[in-house]
């Protein structure tokens, strides 16, 4: 089983940011909008790992 984290962050200013670690794929994109809600994204760097596909059987493949 992969280990799941989330890490947000909370500047003095108010700003906010998401880490996800261990999503992979459209997986990942669903869970950063489900924190996002209804607040704009100013700023959005998909990881490596955003490019990979997460397969049945938990083994991982990349898009081609």
């Amino acid at each position: 089983m992969n280990k799941k984290t989330v890490i947000i962050e909370i500047d003095d200013q108010g700003n906010s940011s998401v880490d996800l670690e261990g999503f992979y794929g459209k997986g990942c994109a669903d869970v950063a909008k489900d924190f996002q809600g209804q607040d704009a994204v100013k700023s959005l760097r998909n990881k490596p790992e955003f490019y990979i596909e997460q397969t049945a059987g938990n083994r991982q493949q990349q898009q081609s």
